[in-house]
């Protein structure tokens, strides 16, 4: 599924209608708020085009940028892409930094949206080749001044969220991918306070 964070209905309705064209399952969101429910469900979606000026501030990327962190917890291996009419490089500088899969600039061109979302889901495609192969490709920022240790525990972090993501949330499974027993796994949800989905 490919979800839309988009507060300018005109724009989310075209994207909506080009990329459902193209095959993909469209969400549309408006806001935060909106989209929220959409990334907890239980098919969170995988792919996303998100605006960083979202209400009540589109002026600002805040809104924009705490919902890819969110976004990017909840669904470790989403690629997400982001559009924004901010200041750019500051924009594209933090939104990277956040995890986001690629950075557009509005007035954005639907050849460049489209290209985008095709490497995210070739991504995604490959990656998921790989998990299926006992593989799993994580990927964070770390401030080096952390030291090792710091370090240590966000790819550790990743790697559970990513591996439970892959298996819904069932323990056994991520368990048996991790080579952990049940209990090590509790441990680690209870250590970075990762709740599984009702």
């Amino acid at each position: 599924m490919l979800l839309i964070v988009e507060d300018d209905a005109a724009l989310a309705g075209y994207l909506r209608s080009i990329l459902s064209a193209q095959g993909h399952e469209v969400r549309v969101a408006h806001d935060a708020a909106t989209a929220q429910p959409v990334i907890a469900g239980t098919t969170p979606p995988g792919i996303g085009v998100l605006d960083l000026g979202l209400p009540p501030s589109p002026s600002s990327i805040r809104e924009g940028i705490a919902l890819l962190e969110e976004w990017l917890r909840r669904v470790p291996g989403a690629k997400i892409i982001v559009l924004t009419g901010q200041d750019d490089e500051t924009s594209a500088q933090e939104a990277i930094r956040c995890g986001a899969f690629d950075f557009l600039v509005k007035p954005v061109e639907m050849p460049a949206v489209l290209q985008a979302v095709a490497r995210a889901a070739l991504f995604n495609d490959h990656e998921g080749r790989m998990s299926a192969q006992g593989e799993t490709r994580i990927q964070f920022t770390a401030r080096l001044a952390d030291g090792p240790r710091e370090v240590a525990a966000a790819a550790e972090e990743q790697l559970v969220r990513k591996t439970l993501a892959e298996t819904d949330h069932n323990v056994a499974q991520t368990a048996r991918r991790l080579g952990l027993v049940r209990e090590n796994v509790y441990y680690y949800l209870k250590k970075y306070g990762i709740r599984r989905p009702d």
